[in-house]
């Protein structure tokens, strides 16, 4: 799986990590020689299978565009086969641990990497970055060598599953609609399914131990900016160098999109961080 594609970058390619068909990931690389800094991209979409990688091209274009390396990742999903759990978190660190093998053929400088991800994608930043903690006998632990990385950006992130999921049960009291994506990921509810919400979710694996960027709307409905403000909580008491940007006047996809007024806000945090 691979094509090269001319925009206001040097060239993309679309390189598989694995060998399912939704295991790769589009590498776009700026003008010039580098080595180049790497921002890991992931998508959002609650987990499921619909929603794609596309979501985040314009925004890796633009990164791109300022000389920032993106690997934009895809992954298995809900309702596809092995998507889920535990399949969609094996999927992002086998993506996040592929970027040292693209390094031995594109010029990626392996000491400035970021995951950066939107809403689900934002809990899977986090995860990956604090997979380290996983104990030694979790089913999500592949690596006693991950990839290390400057830092950590969450967009409207699911920085906490069991509080997600608990929102959605709300919801669906409310609407009557029985429609609950953290659940599906899990294939299951917290109560019973403890060890799985604890190794899957960023909040349960504090501390991280490198910088984290949380940038949230609060016009948000569809992830309520209360998740970030709680994660910040819990992982500023837990000794991580956390910051949390609420943007007062965006919702949920503002954040991604560069042609937003709000974008600059992203762009700086994702510069700083990766400048650290």
């Amino acid at each position: 799986m691979n094509f090269s594609l001319e925009r206001n970058f040097k060239s993309l390619q679309r390189i598989a990590y694995g060998e399912n068909e939704n295991q790769f990931g589009d590498l776009r690389l700026p003008e010039g020689n580098g080595p180049f800094p790497v921002a890991i991209l992931i998508h959002g979409g609650f987990w499921r299978a619909k929603y794609e990688l596309d979501q985040m091209d314009k925004f890796a274009e633009d990164l791109t565009s300022r000389g920032i390396a993106t690997w934009n990742i895809e992954y298995r999903r809900v309702g596809q086969e092995g998507g889920g759990w535990p399949g969609t978190f094996l999927d992002n660190a086998q993506a996040a641990d592929f970027v040292r093998t693209l390094a031995e053929s594109y010029p990626l400088d392996l000491d400035r990497i970021v995951t950066i991800g939107h809403s689900a994608g934002g809990h899977l930043a986090l995860w990956i970055a604090a997979r380290h903690n996983l104990p030694s006998n979790s089913i999500l632990k592949t690596s006693e060598n991950p990839l290390s990385l400057k830092g950590a950006i969450s967009l409207a992130g699911v920085c906490d599953p069991a509080l997600m999921h608990e929102i959605h049960v709300l919801r669906e009291v409310k609407t009557g609609v029985s429609d609950n994506p953290t659940r599906d990921l899990f294939d299951g509810m917290p109560k019973y399914l403890h060890s799985r919400y604890a190794e899957g979710s960023p909040i349960a694996l504090l501390p991280i131990c490198v910088p984290l960027v949380l940038i949230h709307g609060s016009l948000d409905i569809n992830v309520p900016i209360g998740i970030s403000e709680q994660f910040e909580k819990a992982a500023k008491g837990s000794g991580d160098d956390v910051i949390l940007k609420a943007i007062s006047s965006a919702e949920h996809f503002k954040i991604i999109d560069p042609e937003s007024d709000e974008w600059p806000i992203v762009v700086e945090s994702i510069v700083n961080l990766l400048n650290q």
